[in-house]
């Protein structure tokens, strides 16, 4: 069955999963589960590191740009070498249905290393953020341009509660003055359109100066090169999220020191 293509296929799809995985664990039993967990890490201490904070996200495939390369190592190998490269905080796609991940994947990550992990995936549902909870998500995204603002904002309380560090994953002013409204403190600028793909390079620089200095900024998607990374904190990112650039290259230790390397070099542009 091919990847679906729009929001609306998107999101019915990942209810269809949720549905599914709810009818084998109920929300009764995860939200228990869920509970019982260990503390999270401190994904915001990790963001507000001195320079530019580095997460890298571990992917096995992409809309965009096919499968990244992840496949030829173990995750626990990758998540190790991230940590080792210097990253300040992991990720991992989680989304199924058009990059094929899992949380299984992030439940591995997560036990190899130190560092907070965030799980990225399109979160609907309240089952889902118990569910990323129990898989080790110590931060997740809530996309504000999928979600109408009394669902945005409870899904944004039920994470808090669990002590999740959310993020209001932006593309548009507008969708950040909702997320400001809802009191957010963590706000990401995705340069990537959810629904066409396309890439905007200039919706950091455009969105990042409305937000208010107390908020931990984040430039997601469009970061390659130390340069990239450079350019984002100049315009006022705390951190970035790089993907290809570390998943596709062949010594993802070096990819990612090179990205960490930077962000934490005296030239590199800091709120401190």
């Amino acid at each position: 069955m091919p990847a679906p293509s729009t929001l609306d296929d998107v999101v019915a799809g990942v209810l269809r999963d949720v549905a599914k995985r709810e009818a084998a664990v109920s929300f009764k039993e995860i939200k228990a589960r869920s509970r019982d967990m260990a503390p999270t890490r401190d994904a915001r201490a990790a963001l507000l590191r001195h320079g530019c904070s580095l997460i890298v996200e571990i992917k096995r495939n992409s809309p965009v740009f096919g499968p990244t390369g992840a496949g030829h190592s173990s995750i626990e190998a990758l998540a190790q070498n991230i940590e080792a490269g210097g990253a300040h905080l992991i990720a991992c796609q989680t989304e199924r249905l058009r990059f094929d991940g899992s949380l299984a994947d992030m439940a591995q990550a997560r036990a190899a290393v130190e560092l907070p992990m965030v799980c990225r995936d399109v979160i609907v549902d309240p089952y889902q953020i118990h569910e990323a909870r129990c898989y080790g998500a110590d931060a997740i995204p809530l996309q504000v341009g999928i979600l109408d603002q009394a669902r945005f904002e409870a899904l944004l309380d039920r994470a808090e509660s669990l002590g999740i560090a959310a993020v209001a994953e932006v593309r548009t002013p507008e969708e950040a003055d909702r997320a400001l409204r809802a009191g957010v403190t963590v706000v990401a600028v995705n340069s990537w359109t959810f629904d066409t793909n396309n890439l905007n390079r200039n919706a950091f620089a455009e969105i990042a100066p409305g937000l208010p200095s107390e908020v931990i900024k984040i430039s997601l998607g469009g970061v390659s090169t130390p340069r990239d990374l450079i350019n984002a904190a100049s315009c006022g990112a705390d951190a970035v999220l790089a993907a290809e650039a570390v998943m596709a290259a062949g010594d993802v230790l070096s990819a990612t020191r090179s990205l960490a390397t930077a962000g934490q070099h005296p030239a590199c542009p800091s709120r401190r």
